[in-house]
């Protein structure tokens, strides 16, 4: 692909990509625009332009590891997520539109201009907890994860975003909250069953296992967490977790087992059951 233009190089690209993607033009205007350093828009404003040697070269390295099936956003080592530019690395997985609805819950159980306490459990790169401290900017909140790797990806995100106000705290679920209670808490565990071929397959295969694999029915870091989790919440203090698709019978009867009220579960953009809350009355 050397001396070609852009529209040439997209073209290619996704000519490649067409067996490998099921975005195959999205990912190759990702890549080089990327490569380029420049927007989307670019691309199609200039088609006829032709991209150095090195970008080129660039651009050939980055096909060649989507083409096996690693996600765009460890290539490019970033990710949006509620409208925040986030490092990403195979430390922590990659967010998730429909994570967003997480946050959304939230948001909508969290009284702005109070400074409520929140936490956010496995926080991987921070998305939770960093669109949350966006959104409520006097909020206290602390994040937590077991994974040092992960915590690290997660202040640097942190510091970019000019954001200060979460603690990290290394360790597993509600360890590291050490008697602390608070108004909300949110997570987004794995939820994959270990027999579940999927995440062995596809671009699940570049994300963490411990993201994404909960022992044999993929309930374990939720049934955790629905029984951890009310000695660290106040009275009327709200519990979310995310959960999988075919997971929104089972995780809200979890709930309510448990001594929760106003259990709710609700669906994301695309009509899948996706988040199951539950009021923990005190």
């Amino acid at each position: 692909m050397n001396g070609a233009t852009l529209a040439g190089l997209l073209a290619g690209a996704t000519r490649r990509l067409a067996q490998a993607s099921a975005t195959p033009r999205l990912d190759a205007e990702v890549l080089l625009a990327a490569t380029l350093e420049r927007s989307r828009a670019y691309l199609l404003a200039w088609p006829e332009r032709v991209p150095t040697p090195a970008r080129a070269a660039r651009f050939r390295a980055w096909l060649e590891r989507r083409l096996a099936g690693e996600p765009v956003a460890y290539i490019l080592g970033r990710r949006e997520f509620w409208s925040l530019e986030l490092e990403v690395t195979p430390d922590t997985l990659i967010p998730r539109p429909e994570t967003e609805l997480l946050v959304e819950l939230a948001l909508a159980r969290l009284p702005a201009g109070r400074p409520v306490p929140i936490a956010d459990l496995g926080t991987g790169s921070g998305a939770i907890a960093l669109a949350l401290a966006a959104e409520r900017p006097l909020a206290r909140i602390v994040a937590t994860d077991r994974s040092p790797a992960a915590l690290a990806v997660a202040r640097g995100n942190a510091g970019r975003l000019g954001i200060a106000r979460i603690q990290f705290r290394e360790g597993d679920w509600c360890a590291p909250l050490a008697g602390d209670r608070f108004d909300l808490i949110a997570a987004n565990p794995p939820y994959v069953a270990a027999g579940d071929p999927r995440w062995r397959a596809g671009e699940l295969r570049f994300e963490p296992p411990d993201a994404l694999v909960s022992g044999a029915d993929g309930l374990d870091a939720i049934r955790t967490l629905i029984t951890q989790t009310p000695d660290h919440l106040t009275p009327d203090g709200w519990l979310l977790l995310e959960h999988g698709y075919d997971q929104g019978e089972t995780v809200p009867a979890l709930l309510r087992q448990r001594g929760f009220a106003d259990v709710a579960d609700h669906r994301d953009a695309a009509g899948v059951s996706r988040c199951a809350c539950g009021r923990w009355p005190g």
